[in-house]
């Protein structure tokens, strides 16, 4: 018994041993500075390394010899947790810090509106009683009373600015000083009665409190915003207005005049382009002012100098309209904790009356003005406060200056070919005798001394850059409902429907050693197909830019020489249609396959700019040069029972630049006249294929196709469900020999084949002119469509499930789903039938499917 206890005893006291060990292998370490340092280091590198990697790490560092491999990896648990303790608390450090920022904007929003509650009040008070307490006699409207009362205002004029003289900087101050006082009042104050644009929600990612004038002389828009940049930076960039402001041209500092208090008086001169080539480019002659608040706010206001304001007159220009800048500026605050809360204020009078009366709209509308100006501005600083601050990264290497480079060249040579100015040397070429197409021609050495022309420039026969644009309002029925950004994104994600393949190669042919051996384009092309690689985008997502593969399908020995790849670097915005007075605009340019920073660019493309809706009138169905042959049905008379909130009006903007060798001109510019038309011909009937179904009855009927090939699928389609299914698909009665596509094509369900491929996802080779209306598309883009991108994940299970018993029984009933369209919108069926296609030798061809009684939810 002793013996017994004796061993368990002994035995026990191994085990307390052992237990003894492991506890000192798991029990916290003290490391010395020198350990940690070491730890660090490998952390930096690697925050989570392999067990084969940590005992390296022991082996290699001798200091780290008397720990164990458990700890080292306890170690590097807790470091990876306070690092993403520490990250999760920075983060809400931030969060917090701009709701603060965003609390105080809005106290101060609350106690603006309570000022002009209050002051409304007060006037509405003041007016009952002036009306209960008038005398008769101030009621007497007759002419004597009247011309009276004129006299009376005549005899006492309201006193006008004192003349200022441009050698008195007093003179200047004190303009400077009253801009000063009325900037501030719009910024914070009531001078303008401000309501806030529809879906601009504050919140700490949002862009802030955005509001437009009611009332108000000129157009008026005000932002309030948070950006993690201090006050001195966000002056700095806001200061430079052609960095973020696209309709800038130019922008001179004629003079710089210090001031007493420590601020400065800049006299500038500054050109804006013109949106459309129906009206002219404005101007602004302004005294800008920048100085400093008492309580450490910034201030950079500025106002037009006029002969009403006094002060110099600014240098003349007969190209350009001189528009009027009221006072304006950016109010910029220190923040609490870091960043700065900015007030932004843009106030102008584009003298509207001097464009057509169709485009006043257009300069009266304060939403395109926050849109292109205010919210620009503000959008463009938190960009840089977020790439300042690492949160975004660019794929490919590129630093964000070179791409946002990229995109203001895009945008900057679209403008200068719209525009057209005589000092950028671009003369008018005389027209075919139609109004409709602009050819103007650029021979100047200036265009290319210094540019990524320069080395064609050289050439002796190399003639110039030649332009065919064109404008035209868009109202007509067949794009009635169409916003711009949904136009310009099917503009740009189908490509194929209104782009030539061979103009694309002439003008990718420009680039190279030997430009011109593509003298000129043949009409109508070859397939293409286009793939868009992503480079950029904005923070909110409302500009993109991208590089576009465009891969051409040779049928025959002389199209391979223009088949090979060809690459455009595109920038696309404004295709959010919630944005209220977005400017939707697609522009490309061709580049070579290195895509190199400096690479040459000669930009084309679209602009698509909304006009408010306007009541009918006499001229509520008229449209200016190509726009009159959208017009359908006699007179273009709008068809009953159309709401009047559904004319929804834009002006389409279109310019296509080419090179041109001198021999080559007269051929270049007809080309280039006839592929304008062409693009609008074609933009014509992509806005009657994404028209909303509810005005699809009253639309023309797509085409029908009436190929060889499409009577032969037509004839497998029907053959092949009667085989399957044993009923029959269609009811013909005629003996024609298109009869079956005619039915196929009419028939009232979506009926659509798509290739059946075992290494390549199925796409859709056909479809009759429901399933067009359904997935909202034509019979070019149809081949961009893939199956698996138009079924929802339980679509997909559904067919991949019964995929085998189509293959195997021919044919398998689907139930009733939701897919979606091209343009994204779901659509509902109640049920869909897919078959298998067997050609003339019994041989599976494609795939069909059927969607009985679809609608778009």
């Amino acid at each position: 018994m002793a013996l017994s206890m004796q061993r368990e005893t002994f035995g026990g006291g191994n085990n307390n041993k052992q237990l003894q060990q492991q506890m000192d292998s798991s029990k916290y370490v003290r490391y010395t500075p020198e350990q940690v340092e070491a730890l660090e280091r490998v952390y930096t590198e690697c925050p989570k390394p392999s067990s084969l990697r940590r005992q390296q790490l022991i082996r290699e560092c001798p200091i780290l010899s008397n720990i164990e491999p458990k700890q080292i990896k306890v170690w590097f648990q807790n470091r990876r947790c306070r690092e993403k303790q520490r990250k999760e608390a920075s983060r809400l450090q931030t969060v917090n810090r701009k709701l603060n920022a965003m609390n105080k904007l809005l106290m101060e929003e609350n106690d603006r509106l309570q000022k002009q509650v209050s002051h409304l009040v007060y006037e509405n008070g003041f007016m009952r009683q002036q009306l209960h307490t008038v005398p008769a006699t101030t009621t007497d409207t007759s002419c004597e009373s009247v011309v009276m009362s004129g006299q009376q205002q005549q005899q006492n004029p309201t006193p006008p600015h004192p003349q200022r003289d441009a050698n008195n900087p007093a003179g200047l101050l004190a303009i400077a000083e009253e801009s000063l006082a009325e900037f501030l009042s719009k910024a914070t104050g009531t001078a303008v009665d401000w309501v806030q644009m529809i879906g601009m929600k504050p919140g700490p990612d949002s862009i802030g409190i955005v509001a437009v004038s009611r009332n108000c002389s000129g157009v008026a828009a005000r932002a309030c915003g948070l950006v993690s940049l201090e006050p001195m930076k966000v002056a700095e960039i806001l200061k430079d207005r052609p960095s973020w402001f696209r309709d800038c041209r130019c922008l001179d500092v004629l003079n710089v005049i210090p001031t007493g208090n420590g601020g400065t008086i800049e006299l500038i001169y500054m050109q804006t382009y013109a949106p459309t080539t129906l009206a002219s480019a404005r101007d602004y002659w302004t005294l800008r002012y920048t100085t400093s608040l008492e309580d450490g706010s910034l201030v950079i206001c500025e106002r037009s100098l006029t002969p009403t304001t006094g002060g110099p007159p600014g240098p003349p220009a007969t190209c350009f309209v001189r528009a009027e800048m009221l006072p304006s500026g950016y109010l910029i605050r220190p923040c609490d904790g870091g960043g700065s809360i900015i007030n932004i204020v843009d106030h102008i009078d584009l003298d509207a009356w001097s464009v057509p009366e169709v485009l006043r709209p257009l300069y009266e509308s304060s939403k395109i003005l926050a849109q292109k100006t205010t919210m620009a501005a503000l959008r463009h600083i938190r960009q840089i406060a977020q790439e300042t601050s690492g949160e975004i990264q660019y794929s490919g290497g590129r630093q964000p200056a070179v791409l946002r480079t990229f995109s203001q060249r895009l945008c900057r040579g679209f403008n200068d070919a719209v525009n057209g100015f005589l000092d950028d040397g671009w003369s008018i070429m005389g027209s075919d005798g139609g109004e409709d197409v602009t050819i103007a021609i650029n021979s100047s050495p200036n265009k290319f001394l210094g540019s990524q022309y320069n080395t064609l420039s050289m050439l002796p026969s190399f003639g110039g850059v030649l332009c065919a644009k064109a404008s035209m309002l868009l109202q007509a029925r067949p794009i009635i409902n169409v916003p711009p950004a949904l136009l310009v994104r099917f503009l740009r994600e189908h490509r194929s429907e209104w782009a030539d393949y061979g103009i694309d190669a002439y003008s990718a042919a420009s680039l190279k050693a030997s430009p011109y051996a593509v003298p000129c384009a043949r009409p109508g092309g070859f397939p293409s197909t286009q793939v868009i690689l992503p480079l950029a985008h904005t923070v909110e997502h409302e500009e993109f830019l991208e590089v576009v593969r465009l891969e051409g399908h040779a049928f025959s020995p002389e199209d391979v020489a223009l088949s090979r790849d060809m690459y455009l670097l595109q920038l696309c915005s404004g295709v959010d249609e919630n944005a209220a007075g977005a400017c939707a605009q697609l522009v490309f340019a061709p580049i070579d396959e290195s895509c190199a920073d400096d690479a040459p660019l000669l930009p084309s493309g679209f602009r698509v700019i909304p006009l408010d809706p306007k009541s009918d009138g006499p001229n509520a169905t008229r449209t200016l040069d190509l726009a009159s042959t959208l017009e359908v049905g006699p007179g273009g008379a709008r068809p009953p029972g159309e709401a009047d909130g559904y004319d929804l009006r834009s002006v389409l903007t279109i310019a296509f630049q080419f090179t041109f060798e001198n021999h080559f001109r007269d051929n270049v510019a007809a080309m280039a006249r006839q592929y304008v038309r062409s693009v609008v011909g074609s933009v014509q009937r992509v806005a009657m294929a994404i028209a909303p179904s509810r005005l699809s009855s009253q639309l023309t009927p797509k085409p029908l196709p009436g190929s060889p090939e499409a009577l032969t699928l037509a004839r497998w389609i029907s053959r092949s469900y009667r085989i399957h299914t044993g009923a029959e698909l269609l009811q013909v009665d005629s003996q024609a020999s298109d009869a079956v596509l005619k039915n196929l094509w009419n028939h009232s369900d979506a009926i659509m084949c798509c290739s059946v491929k075992s290494n390549a996802s199925p796409i859709f080779t056909f479809a009759n002119q429901a399933g067009l209306d359904m997935l909202e598309t034509t019979l070019v883009a149809l081949q961009d469509i893939m199956l698996d991108k138009i079924l929802d994940e339980a679509g997909r299970k559904i067919l991949l499930s019964e995929f085998s018993k189509i293959m195997q029984q021919g044919f398998a009933y689907l139930p009733a789903g939701i897919c979606v369209s091209s343009m994204g919108r779901p659509v509902s069926y109640e049920q869909a039938i897919a078959w298998k296609v067997l050609n003339d030798d019994d041989s599976s061809h494609c795939l069909a499917f059927m969607f009985i009684n679809w609608s778009f939810v």
